[in-house]
């Protein structure tokens, strides 16, 4: 049945009469527009960051019905009151956490798999947790067929982590967050660091940067004001 959906929203693209150099041409200004100067923001990332931004087919993680505005610089809906977060908080996260070529690197939150894909640009191997059943069923499909073999999906409980793997080199959460989960502190190495929005769910919350030190002790800062839907936990 799963494979059956995905061929659909395929197909459901076609259908759009968008080609594969159109949605590439778009791709490319998304980049261009998320790497212009803001005041106050951040906007050079490294090339590595808006490299991988400029591969991942941002329109095949989103529902048909989404696609035409896929390479819009704002988050979109993908369902289960989940969405896709904006390309340039994408870029962002994914540059604070100034990853390498041979990292592993914990995801807590899969949605559709858009950003695993954009890490699974820059590192040696993704492992990403997601609590929606659905959802995490399809975006492990999903990337299985856009070739991503070192992303590892798993349904579970975020908070938790995934201590099988760690520890990790970095840590991203893509939920809005009350604090800073303690296990996931734990299954950050030394010298990792980790990306999370903090604060009121329904409110803004701020995308704060943990860097774990050699001793362990953890050092923290606020980067920008945020808004993402609400962390949640198995009952």
């Amino acid at each position: 049945m799963k494979i059956v959906l995905l061929a659909a929203m395929l197909a459901a693209t076609d259908a759009l009469g968008d080609t594969d150099a159109e949605f590439s041409a778009r791709r490319q200004a998304m980049v261009a527009e998320i790497t212009a100067e803001r005041p106050g923001m951040p906007g050079r990332f490294d090339a590595r960051v808006t490299e991988a931004l400029a591969r991942v087919p941002r329109h095949r993680f989103v529902p048909p019905a989404q696609q035409p505005y896929a390479y819009e610089n704002r988050p979109l809906p993908i369902g289960h009151e989940q969405t896709i977060s904006q390309p340039y908080i994408v870029a962002l996260m994914t540059d604070l956490l100034k990853v390498g070529k041979q990292d592993r690197v914990l995801e807590v939150g899969t949605g559709s798999g858009y950003q695993a894909a954009v890490l699974a640009e820059l590192v040696r191997s993704v492992y990403t947790i997601e609590i929606v059943k659905p959802l995490a069923a399809e975006a492990r499909e999903r990337l299985a067929r856009l070739g991503y073999r070192n992303v590892e999906v798993r349904t579970g409980d975020g908070y938790l982590g995934r201590e099988e793997h760690a520890p990790f080199d970095a840590i991203m959460v893509t939920a809005g967050a009350s604090e800073v989960p303690p296990p996931l502190v734990q299954q950050l190495k030394p010298g990792g660091r980790m990306v999370i929005p903090v604060g009121p769910a329904q409110s803004v919350q701020y995308l704060t940067l943990i860097e774990k030190q050699a001793d362990g002790s953890v050092r923290s800062s606020r980067v920008a004001p945020v808004r993402f839907v609400p962390f949640t936990r198995e009952r």
